[in-house]
């Protein structure tokens, strides 16, 4: 079982949900989230948003799951649709040279980029 199946499954339960009523809600069938629990199948990335939102997630939540993503996942997709030319330059950027960041810088950008006080 991946990272984001634990996340999953441990949300399921603490919800009181069986897979058929989380699988309604994501608009999957049971078997097919079934899979994704069990490590079988690739969480799409449009479940980042809807978990988010069907499950009103706490703040900790949110980070559970986002480290259950990058633990489980071993390629992110960006969606540059509608997004500046800058905006698609410094994502890309920032991909070619992430491995070089330190954890301290790392964690500057988050609370930048959550609009937290730096202290």
């Amino acid at each position: 079982m991946t990272e984001i199946g634990k996340f999953l499954k441990k949300l399921r339960v603490d919800n009181g949900e069986v897979l058929l009523t989380m699988a309604q809600k994501l608009g999957v069938t049971p078997s097919f989230l079934s899979a994704v629990e069990l490590g079988k199948k690739k969480m799409p990335y449009e479940w980042n948003l809807k978990i988010r939102s069907a499950y009103a997630l706490t703040p900790a939540q949110e980070d559970e799951l986002d480290e259950a993503i990058s633990i489980s996942e071993k390629a992110v997709i960006l969606d540059f649709e509608e997004v500046s030319l800058t905006a698609k330059k410094l994502a890309v950027s920032f991909a070619r040279s992430f491995s070089d960041f330190t954890d301290e810088q790392l964690e500057a950008l988050k609370k930048l980029m959550n609009n937290e006080d730096s202290e």
